[in-house]
């Protein structure tokens, strides 16, 4: 990119993380492009610094760095790319959960999910179709056909591993899985509430006026 004059390109990140009572520069919330000394200057700005009224969410908007840079460097023309809004997260220190708390809450979603399963099987009749099944296959009547029951609980563990496309923390492979495709949007949902409500920049009020 060719750079005429005193020009900086401004395109502000996505989501970034601090701490409580950290000070936010413009190279924190923002990719600069302009020259090597110049960019230095404009990266170490400082636009606002977290305080204890601050919650876990506080937008920066781009008219924050507009205003910081032409404080202190005059004459220099301002681009900005890309989204007008940068999303700081404050990271508070969190507790380490005790483990009996962590075994108690895997108790408890282990077997529900396993009640979850067990309760589908009974409602769609899946003894008695294996049942039937095995009729058709064998022309014998079993009550307990394990030889359709014990590969279909092993094809349901590993189907969900495949749908899930996780192994404890490991992943099968670079696909996304619907489950990670769906807290994607949801954080995309999220994110755009959020710009729109906690963004004073953008929402005035009748009696401010």
């Amino acid at each position: 990119m060719v750079y005429v004059g005193r020009s900086v390109y401004i395109k502000m990140r996505h989501r970034v993380q601090v701490r409580p009572k950290e000070k936010i520069t413009v190279g924190d919330v923002a990719v600069v492009f302009t020259s090597k000394e110049e960019k230095e200057k404009i990266e170490s700005l400082v636009i606002y610094k977290v305080n204890e009224k601050d919650q876990n969410i506080i937008i920066i908007d781009v008219m924050r760095i507009i205003q910081a840079i032409s404080r202190e460097m005059e004459n220099m023309e301002i681009q900005q790319v890309g989204p007008t809004q940068t999303i700081v997260e404050v990271v508070f220190e969190r507790k380490r959960a005790s483990l009996p708390f962590f075994i108690v809450v895997w108790l408890l979603l282990f077997i529900g999910a396993a009640l979850a399963i067990m309760n589908f099987h009974e409602d769609v009749s899946m003894r008695a179709v294996h049942q039937r099944l095995f009729f058709i296959l064998t022309g014998e009547q079993d009550e307990t056909p394990l030889l359709l029951q014990v590969p279909y609980s092993i094809g349901l563990g590993l189907g969900m591993i495949l749908f899930f496309n996780h192994v404890f923390k490991k992943r099968i492979n670079e696909e996304p899985s619907p489950l990670e495709v769906e807290m994607f949007n949801y954080q995309q949902d999220l994110d755009r509430y959020v710009i729109i409500n906690e963004n004073d920049e953008s929402v005035t009020h009748i009696d401010e006026r």
